[in-house]
């Protein structure tokens, strides 16, 4: 027995740790069962939420709208967001943040810094040297930056979330613009590490509408290509994208739909923004026409008129979207003066004369990238606000000759519930229908590198050499391996942008810089001399370009390779258990398979970035030559040719397959011998051919960011710190705000009720006038002193109040509910008692209940009714000002004991089986019917000596068809079935009569 409970007890502990392992998972899982989608725009925002029950759902928030103003009021004790920080822009333009976005990513230099300066000159832009960027100075000791601004918008965002999910948020899919680089896309990775978010992917705002387009549309993607041109124009920009739908087959999940990004185009500056600003010069130049030799002040000198203007121009874009002509009125625009002024569409028109000349253009970019013309583009879907301009829809229309636009998508709402699908496809705790999804790299990356080459003999020169890392429109998430094969010392090479020839000059200006990075390798020299007998496979850096578009470099190595022989004799006694193992549930390894099992398997596509080996004679030759891409200006080798010409991915995919034959060579001999004549053992020892080991080494690298560098982690701890103790203070004020009016809805409440007459008749006078005068005090001390009064004292005051008035408030509340409770503790005893004398009734044969049940549930009704009647009769007799001793809670109980006492009952008689009735033994035996016939009646069972028939009861049947056909006609139990016990006990020589025809 012992030894049974010790082989059971590490089974016990596996079993536990399995449980652990689970519920851990579990408690994990619980943390993420709700995410989120944030559709940044540069003018408002949308937030959904995806969690159990609620799939894909737009959060509404604190003024119950679908859509939050991008917008973010500063002061030195609090902060707005939202709409309140919308509404604080004209009283204190300074303080109020908007269009932000606009900043990030952005060094001191950049022209969109000049812009926002001349659009939003109320702002003071201070100057960050350290990464050369620029921050807002609120105030000398209040500066925020872009990325803290940002962060600020996106915790927001997320309370807005956690509100309406009513539980805690993590995970999050934040959209971008597809036209941000890789400074812009890290600043926002940046804003959202400080507000505490962990972003499943940055998504692009033109995938994510593609996507709610396809998902919603999934039953009409076949496998014929479908292209469609989404035209996006918002507040600050404008993107078109071509993007194709078509079903694909996947190794997971078989045939599935599938977009692929095409073709994109833009333009940065082209949105609603840029009309409303002409529209507001426009109408301040009236403004200051109509007040022309008062001597009165240029109203574009006034901050706060000049974002009532902005107001008004907002509007009057989009009433003029279905008017033909508006009144522009303010009241109050400046010195107390109001302002009134008609526009009429024709004139706003012309004022935008030069925008809509620029509608056009990114269709022609999106074309131009995605390599088709308009005849292919099956229609054209309108998505942003400023596409509602009907000028827009117009000239678009006119430009991509259909015969009219696509609207029947959201053009709000799409990008948002695009995000939010793809955040539950991406969390653990959601499971959502595949969609394949295919993103475009926008803007191509390469690695630039130079090296001395010997042209001639004693004559050595540099050579720059470019290899494309991702190319323009080539798809992303993706991984690739540069490989550098004439390097055996430290070296360093670049990673930059590519041919950017499809921008134009004002773009590439705001682009900024077209470096991305230096990468410092160190410790080549020293992983040459620790295996200088193995052959150099080569430098292999390892880029990532992931889900949300941003670059990185995952790790170098120098890789070698050797030829060693395996001895059997070496083989260790665990190594030949593995094998044994392996090879009794059918794992043995062939020949081949241990040959190339010492190959790291490499999920990265690997370009050879100094050229390729074609063949093993001349591998010794290309060693000491560098293929020349595209972008080279040397001469290709004379070898190679053809190869020059092959794109690079091709080009790496034959070098895997060239290598894979000679690989397999010694295993192809080595079958063909065995097939030939199976060798002696001694001779298979012999012949076991050489396998390869390979040896990779860790290569440190130094990374010298060259567009824009990141926040150190000392400062973005510091950041994330700030943005902490400013949501702490903000919760800090609104909990002192909810105790503050709290505290003064009691008072006011209770003032009131001590003039209601069932408050009145339950107090007497000096109870009331203790009560009022403590309330008037307690609000007087609100007035006077309420404003400096912490959360703390304001809560003590609150306590104390509800404790004098506590006494006053029980006994009004016990009085509203006796006749509620009283009614039902009667119903429950008059059904009780109607129970019981039932129960009694039954008859004794057929009682499923025990004397001592009944009993019992007597005894409980009449303690109850007895503690009833003398609980009222103490009640009568005691005043109203008095505590009462009839309870409520008393009543309760008293009903919940006697409930549980019938409930017992009556799931006794629910669940007891009726009892069977014993057979009569004086009752006689029905005679046969006069129609049987002789045989039947001769068939009878005989019973052997000194055994009567009425020695045995006569068992009853296993299904009862009826109680009439049980009493009337009892079972005689014959055959081997019932004789076969009694059989062993009868003498030899004695038979039993069977009927045969009942076996």
């Amino acid at each position: 027995m012992a030894a049974t409970i010790r082989r059971q007890r590490p089974r016990r502990l596996a079993c536990w740790a399995l449980m652990a392992l689970l519920l851990a998972d579990l408690l994990a899982l619980s943390d993420t069962l709700a995410v989120m989608s944030v559709d940044l725009g540069s003018e408002s925002m949308k937030v959904a939420i995806v969690k159990p029950g609620v799939p894909m759902e737009i959060v509404l928030n604190k003024e119950s709208r679908r859509k939050t103003p991008v917008t973010v009021t500063l002061k030195e004790n609090e902060r707005f967001f939202g709409d309140s920080a919308a509404s604080m822009a004209i009283k204190n333009p300074k303080a109020t943040l908007r269009y932000f976005q606009h900043l990030l990513g952005k060094q001191e230099g950049n022209p969109h810094v000049a812009l926002y300066r001349a659009r939003f000159p109320e702002h003071e832009l201070g100057f960050d040297p350290q990464r050369q960027t620029v921050h807002f100075q609120i105030s000398p000791q209040l500066q925020f930056s872009p990325e803290e601004v940002l962060g600020m918008v996106l915790n927001y965002s997320r309370s807005l979330a956690e509100d309406f999910a009513e539980q805690p948020i993590k995970d999050a899919v934040i959209t971008v613009p597809a036209f941000f680089n890789q400074a812009e896309r890290r600043a926002v990775l940046q804003a959202a590490r400080m507000a505490g978010l962990k972003v499943l992917q940055l998504i692009n705002d033109n995938t994510a509408t593609a996507l709610s387009y396809g998902v919603f549309r999934r039953k009409d993607i076949n496998t014929t290509a479908q292209n469609v041109m989404f035209y996006d124009m918002g507040s600050g920009s404008t993107v078109c994208t071509i993007v194709t739908y078509q079903t694909v087959k996947t190794k997971e999940a078989g045939m599935q739909p599938q977009l692929q990004i095409r073709g994109v185009g833009f333009d940065r500056t082209l949105g609603g923004l840029e009309m409303e600003l002409r529209l507001r010069e426009h109408l301040a130049r009236l403004f200051n026409k109509q007040r022309k030799g008062q001597g009165a002040k240029d109203v574009r000198e006034n901050p706060r008129a000049m974002a009532k203007l902005l107001r008004e121009a907002n509007r009057l874009k989009t009433v003029l979207s279905a008017n033909a002509d508006h009144m522009a009125q303010i009241e109050g625009l400046m010195d107390d003066v109001d302002f009134k002024a008609k526009v009429t569409r024709a004139e706003f028109e012309e004022l935008c004369a030069d925008l809509f000349e620029r509608v056009p253009g990114p269709v022609q970019q999106a074309l131009q990238s995605a390599e088709m013309n308009l005849d292919e583009v099956e229609q054209v879907i309108l998505v942003g606000g400023a596409t509602r301009v009907p000028k827009v829809q117009e000239v678009l229309l006119k430009a991509v000759g259909k015969e009219e636009l696509g609207k029947n998508i959201n053009a709000d709402e799409a990008a948002a519930m695009g995000a939010v699908y793809q955040a539950a496809a991406l969390s653990k705790a959601f499971k959502v229908k595949p969609f394949v999804v295919r993103d475009a790299v926008i803007y191509p990356i390469l690695v630039e590198f130079t090296r001395e080459v010997e042209e001639e003999p004693g004559v050595r020169s540099l050579k720059h050499n470019k290899r494309v890392l991702f190319s323009r429109m080539g798809p992303y998430p993706q991984r690739k391996v540069i490989t550098f094969n004439r390097y055996n010392h430290d070296f360093n090479f670049h990673i930059n942008y590519g041919d950017l020839g499809f921008l134009g000059p004002e773009d590439l200006r705001v682009f900024g810089s077209q470096n991305l990075t230096t990468v410092k390798l160190k410790g080549v020299g020293e992983s040459f001399k620790k295996y200088p007998d193995y052959e150099s496979k080569g430098i292999k850096a390892h880029f990532n370009l992931d889900e949300s578009g941003v670059l990185s470099l995952l790790r170098v190595e120098s890789v070698f390779e050797t030829l060693v022989e395996d001895s059997p004799e070496e083989e260790s006694t665990l190594t030949k258990l593995g094998n044994t193992i392996s090879s009794l549930f059918g794992g043995g390894t062939t020949p081949d398979t241990k040959e190339n099992g010492t190959d790291t398997v490499q999920e990265e596509e690997e370009s050879p970035a100094e050229g390729s080996k074609d063949e093993p004679g001349e591998q010794a030759e290309l060693k000491e030559e560098v293929e020349a891409p595209v972008e080279d200006t040397s001469p290709p080798p004379p070898t190679e040719p053809k190869e020059a010409a092959v794109p690079e991915e091709e080009k790496a995919t034959e070098k895997e397959n060239e290598e894979k034959p000679e690989a397999q060579k010694p295993s192809e001999k080595k079958e063909a011998g065995s097939e030939a004549a199976p060798p002696a053992p001694e001779e298979e020892k012999k012949q076991k051919p050489a396998r390869k080991q390979r040896m990779v080494e860790e290569i440190g690298v130094e990374l010298v960011v060259l567009d824009l560098p990141d926040l150190p982690e000392d400062e973005l701890a510091h950041s994330v710190q700030k943005l902490q103790d400013l949501t702490s203070r903000d919760l800090e004020k609104q909990e002192r705000e909810k105790a503050a009016n709290s505290l003064e809805a009691f008072i006011f409440e209770t003032q009131d009720k001590l003039y209601q007459p069932e408050y009145q008749e339950v107090s007497t006078e000096e109870q009331r006038e203790e009560i009022s005068g403590k309330l008037g005090a307690a609000s007087a001390w609100l007035e006077d002193e309420g404003f400096g009064a912490t959360t703390v004292m304001l809560k003590e005051k609150l306590t104390e109040l509800r404790k004098l008035c506590h006494g006053l408030f029980f006994r009004v509340e016990e009085r509203k509910k006796w006749p509620e409770r009283l009614a039902a503790l009667d119903n429950l005893l008059n059904h009780s008692s109607m129970f019981l004398k039932g129960a009694r009734l039954i008859p004794e044969m057929e009682q499923i209940f025990t004397e001592v049940e009944m009993t019992t549930l007597e005894k409980v009704i009449n303690e109850t009714w007895a503690w009833k009647n003398a609980t009222m009769a103490e009640q009568a007799k005691l005043p109203t000002t008095e505590k009462p001793v009839l309870l409520s809670k008393d009543i309760e109980a008293k009903m919940m004991a006697l409930d549980r006492e019938v409930q017992y009952l009556l799931n006794k008689a629910k669940f007891t089986k009726p009892r069977p009735r014993p057979k009569d033994k004086n009752a006689t035996r029905a005679e046969p019917p006069l129609n049987a016939s002789a045989s039947d009646q001769a068939e009878k069972v005989i019973p052997p000596p000194g055994h009567t028939e009425d020695a045995k009861p006569i068992s009853e049947p296993e299904k009862e068809t009826g109680s009439e056909q049980a009493d009337t006609e009892p079972l005689e139990l014959e055959g081997p079935g019932a004789a076969e016990p009694e059989q062993k006990e009868q003498p030899t020589g004695q038979k039993w009569t069977l009927k045969n025809d009942e076996l």
